[in-house]
């Protein structure tokens, strides 16, 4: 990849930014593979702080709602991936707590009415049993994913 200069990945960063959201472990990856030096990372992040093009906070809510909303993903794997980007612990915590388990509930429940449609099983038990897997497997908790199980149960 070509070498950039602070100031031309300052503008590349920033564009990007003006299109979605990002975080600032993305933008330092993208400036290490510049091979940008630590101290013109630094002056960039900070420009790109200030001028709130990259916000970890907002990052973080725009990622748990689309993960959660559309990827249809539960809070463990969630977590998971805001930790693989880097975001702080608080900020993590932050906003994850902010999601009810009412939403991951309204998640839930129509993947596991689909999944039980077309799961193959001998039993009830192997079948619940197959659902928690599936469940566990999006990153749902167990007590939500129990609550679910035992709704479709009783109906």
């Amino acid at each position: 990849m070509k070498q950039k200069t602070e100031q031309e990945a300052y503008l590349t960063l920033a564009a990007l930014c003006a299109q979605a959201e990002h975080c600032q472990w993305e933008m330092l990856e993208k400036m290490r593979r510049w091979e940008l030096s630590e101290e013109a990372q630094a002056r960039v992040m900070e420009r790109l702080t200030k001028e709130r093009f990259v916000d970890d906070e907002r990052y973080a809510r725009a990622f748990v709602k689309d993960k959660v909303r559309y990827n249809k993903w539960g809070r463990r794997k969630v977590e998971q991936a805001l930790w693989q980007k880097h975001i702080d612990e608080d900020i993590r915590q932050q906003v994850l707590d902010e999601v009810d388990d009412e939403e991951y509930l309204s998640v839930l429940r129509p993947l596991l009415k689909q999944k039980r449609r077309s799961t193959k099983a001998g039993s009830d038990y192997e079948l619940n049993q197959k659902l928690i897997r599936f469940a566990l497997g999006r990153g749902f908790t167990y007590d939500i994913i129990r609550q679910c199980i035992d709704v479709d149960e009783e109906s």
